[in-house]
C-alpha cells in the first residue's frame, strides 16, 4: 500500500512539478501561481475550484503558469476539505452569526432537507471565512514559494547549452575561384 502511495504521488505530483520547473519559467511566477492554485483550491465549496482557477487563468493570463495553478489547485483538494470547518468558525466569528452544530443530528436534518436555511447561512459564513482568510494566506504562500522554486529552478533546469560550434571546420570550407 505505502508503495503505491509512493507511485501514485510520484505520478501525479512530483513527475508534473519537475516537468513545469524544467520548463524553464520564472520562480517568482511559479510561487505566486502555486499560491494562486492553492488559496483557490482551498475555496469551501467542493467542485468549484477547477472553475476558480481556470477563470484566474483566463485574467491573469502570462502573469500565471497555468499548469502550475492547476497542479498546486489538485494538491490543495485535501486540505480543502479538512479546512471547511475552519472557515465556517471563521465566518461566524466576524458575522457575530449562529454557530451552526456540527452533529449527527444536523447531517440527519441536513439529509432529510429540514435544515435548508441552517445549511445556506453555514455556506454563507464558510464563504465568508475563506474571502477574508484568502488574501493572508495567497501572501504567506507566495512567501515560503519563492525560495522554493527558486531552488528547484536552480537544481532542475536543464544546464545551458554549449555555445554553438561551426559546422565546418575551416579545411572544409571551399572557396570557389573563377578562373579568369
Amino acid at each position: 500500500m505505502r508503495l503505491g502511495l509512493i507511485s501514485w504521488m510520484n505520478r501525479r505530483v512530483v513527475d508534473p512539478l519537475l516537468q513545469i520547473v524544467r520548463k524553464g519559467a520564472e520562480p517568482k511566477q511559479l510561487a505566486f501561481s502555486a499560491a494562486l492554485g492553492t488559496t483557490l483550491g482551498l475555496f469551501p465549496i467542493c467542485g468549484v475550484t477547477v472553475f476558480l482557477c481556470g477563470l484566474a487563468i483566463a485574467v491573469l493570463r502570462s502573469r500565471c503558469h497555468a499548469p502550475t495553478v492547476m497542479l498546486a489547485n489538485f494538491i490543495a483538494t485535501p486540505i480543502e476539505l479538512s479546512l471547511v470547518i475552519p472557515f465556517l468558525r471563521l465566518g461566524e466569528f466576524i458575522s457575530h452569526g449562529p454557530h451552526f452544530a456540527l452533529t449527527s443530528d444536523a447531517l440527519k436534518r441536513v439529509l432529510t432537507g429540514q435544515a435548508s436555511r441552517e445549511v445556506l447561512v453555514s455556506v454563507y459564513h464558510a464563504l465568508l471565512g475563506w474571502i477574508v482568510a484568502a488574501p493572508f494566506i495567497l501572501g504567506a504562500l507566495d512567501v515560503v514559494f519563492i525560495p522554493c522554486f527558486s531552488y528547484l529552478v536552480r537544481r532542475f533546469s536543464p544546464v545551458p547549452s554549449s555555445p554553438p560550434t561551426l559546422l565546418h571546420s575551416l579545411s572544409e570550407v571551399k572557396i570557389k575561384v573563377r578562373d579568369v
